[in-house]
C-alpha cells in the first residue's frame, strides 16, 4: 500500500484511517508516511526517530511554521475501515481517527506535497503515543533527543477544532484528598469515626466553588474544579477508617502549575484532610498577538472560517508554549466526536481547512 499525498485530502484521510494505528502499534502507518514524504515531496530534509516522522525545509525564509499531528488512535471500535455516508444531508467520513486526528494529518501531508512556493519554512512532525501516557508521547522523545526540530515561529497542531482556531489550552491538575477515621463494626458505629462522612466538607466546598472566566487575547477560558473519583469502605458492616476523593482542576493558562496548586490548597484550607498532587500539566497561553499567529487568523477569516476561541482541555500545544513558541489547535472535525464509536468528519471541513492553511502558508510568496 502507498499513500497518494497529491490526492484529494478527503481520499487521503480515508487511506490513513484504513491503516490501523492504535497507540503502541504505529510502525505500519509511520512507514507509509515516511515513504510517501520521501517519494512525493521535494526540498524536505526527512528523518525518522522511532515511530516519529519528521520533515523540514531549509529555504532561509524569515519565519518557520511547525505542523504537528499524532498518528495514533484510541482502540478500534468496529469502525475501521472508513465509510462514507451522509449525516443530516451532509457528506461525512466515518471511521476511527477521522476526527482525532487523521484528517488533520491528511491536510498537512497533502500541503507538504503540493505547496511549491511557501512563504514560511516548514517543519512537519508526525508522532506516536499521544493518546496514552506522556512517557510514550513521541513529542517528548523529540524534545529530549532532537530539540532543534521544535524551533519555529508558530506551531499548528492538527487537533480537531471544527475549523476554528482553538488557541492555547487549559492546564490540568489532579490532587487526592484523604480523610482518616477509626474502623469499627457498623452495629457499634459510635465506637468508630467514619472517614467517608469526613469527606462531606470537601464535597460542600466543591459544590459551592465559583470558577473563574478569564479573557486572554480575546479567548475566554473557563476554569473548573471537580470531584472525579471517590473511594472508601471496607465491607458492608464496617465503619471505614480511610476515604479519598480525587479532584481535577482545569485552569486558565494565566496560572502556573505552582499557582494552581496553591489555589486548590486555599480552597480546602482548614479542613482535616491530607493533600497530595498526583498529576499536573501546565496550560498554554494563546500567543495570538505574535505576527505569525495574526497571519493565520487573517487567512482563516478570509475563507469564512469559524474564528478564534479558547481550547478547553489539554493538548500538546503546551509543549510548544513552554518553549516560547505560539501554538494553536486547528483541524477538521468536531472534538466532541473524538474517540466515539460513530466518530466522523464532514468532508467540507477537510476541504476548508486545507484551503485556509494553503492560503496562510503561501501568503506573500507570490
Amino acid at each position: 500500500m502507498t499513500l497518494d499525498l497529491r490526492a484529494d485530502p478527503v481520499q487521503l484521510t480515508a487511506a490513513l484511517v484504513d491503516v490501523p494505528s492504535v497507540s503502541r502499534d504505529e510502525a505500519a502507518i509511520a512507514d507509509l508516511v515516511e515513504q510517501a514524504l520521501r517519494d512525493q515531496t521535494t526540498g524536505f530534509e526527512i528523518k525518522r526517530h522511532g515511530n516519529v516522522v519528521l520533515a523540514r525545509t531549509n529555504l532561509g525564509l524569515p519565519t518557520r511554521v511547525i505542523l504537528a499531528g499524532h498518528l495514533d488512535t484510541v482502540p478500534i471500535a468496529d469502525n475501521v475501515p472508513s465509510r462514507p455516508a451522509e449525516v443530516n444531508g451532509e457528506p461525512v467520513l466515518f471511521g476511527c481517527g477521522t476526527v482525532d486526528m487523521k484528517s488533520g494529518d491528511a491536510v498537512f501531508l497533502h500541503l507538504a506535497a503540493t505547496i511549491t512556493d511557501p512563504a514560511h519554512d516548514l517543519t512537519l512532525i508526525f508522532y506516536d503515543g499521544e493518546e496514552i501516557a506522556a512517557e510514550f508521547n513521541g513529542l517528548n522523545h523529540i524534545e529530549r533527543d532532537m530539540p532543534e526540530w521544535l524551533h519555529g515561529d508558530l506551531a499548528v497542531l492538527g487537533e480537531p477544532s471544527g475549523g476554528w482556531i482553538e488557541a492555547g489550552c487549559q492546564g490540568t491538575l489532579r490532587v487526592r484528598l484523604s480523610t482518616s477515621g477509626v474502623r469499627a463494626h457498623s452495629a457499634r458505629a459510635w465506637l468508630g469515626e467514619n472517614a467517608i462522612h469526613a469527606l462531606a466538607p470537601v464535597l460542600e466546598r466543591l459544590a459551592a466553588y465559583e470558577a473563574r472566566q478569564v479573557d486572554i487575547d480575546g479567548c475566554v477560558y473557563r476554569e473548573g474544579l471537580s470531584a472525579v473519583r471517590v473511594s472508601g469502605g471496607v465491607a458492608g458492616n464496617v465503619v471505614p477508617d480511610v476515604a479519598e476523593v480525587d479532584v481535577n482542576f482545569r485552569y486558565a493558562p494565566d496560572r502556573t502549575v505552582e499557582q494552581a496548586i496553591a489555589h486548590v490548597r486555599e480552597v480546602f484550607d482548614g479542613l482535616d484532610v491530607s493533600f497530595r498532587v498526583t498529576d499536573s500539566s501546565p496550560g498554554a497561553l494563546p500567543g495570538l498577538t505574535a505576527p505569525a499567529a495574526r497571519s493565520l487568523i487573517d487567512s482563516v477569516n478570509a475563507h469564512g472560517g469559524g474564528g478564534v476561541r479558547a481550547k478547553y482541555g489539554w493538548t500538546d500545544v503546551s509543549r510548544f508554549a513552554a518553549r516560547g513558541i505560539p501554538a494553536v489547535n486547528f483541524g477538521p472535525g468536531d472534538p466532541n466526536l473524538a474517540h466515539k464509536r460513530d466518530e466522523h468528519v464532514p468532508l467540507s471541513q477537510i476541504t476548508a481547512v486545507t484551503a485556509m492553511l494553503r492560503t496562510y502558508l503561501t501568503a506573500g510568496a507570490q
